[in-house]
This record gives structure tokens, sequence and C-alpha cells, in this order.
């Protein structure tokens, strides 16, 4: 993912979920995906589609201890 990729999946992200504080960064060793942050706690990966061209995966774990 280069960074305008970056800048795109960020926007889009922040727009639909009406949140400011999230945060799409590069990924040091993977170049097919970026992580995503809110207010600087990790959330979750977003993955290049292998599939379609241009397109793009979010990826979030829930785990149980969140749910308290």
């Amino acid at each position: 993912m280069d960074a305008n990729d970056i800048a795109k999946i960020e926007k889009h992200l922040k727009r639909t979920f009406g949140n400011p504080h999230i945060a799409v960064k590069a990924r040091p060793k993977q170049k097919d995906s970026a992580e995503v942050e809110v207010a600087g706690e990790f959330i979750g990966v977003v993955f290049q589609d292998e599939d379609e061209d241009g397109s793009f995966m979010f990826e979030m774990a829930i785990l149980g201890e969140d749910l308290d």
C-alpha cells in the first residue's frame, strides 16, 4: 500500500465511522497492509483485496475481555 492508498482509506474510515481520531499507518515489514488505530489504540488491519484491484478489506478482532 502506498501513501495515497493509506490516505484514501483513512479518509473513508473517518467519514464512515464519524470518528476523526482514526489513523491508518503503514506497516514497515508488510507492504500489502496497514494498521488501523483509534486515538492511538490498535483496532485492526486493512489489506489489499487480491481479487479486486483498488479494493481493500478491513479486519478487526473483538476479544471477549473487551466486551465487559
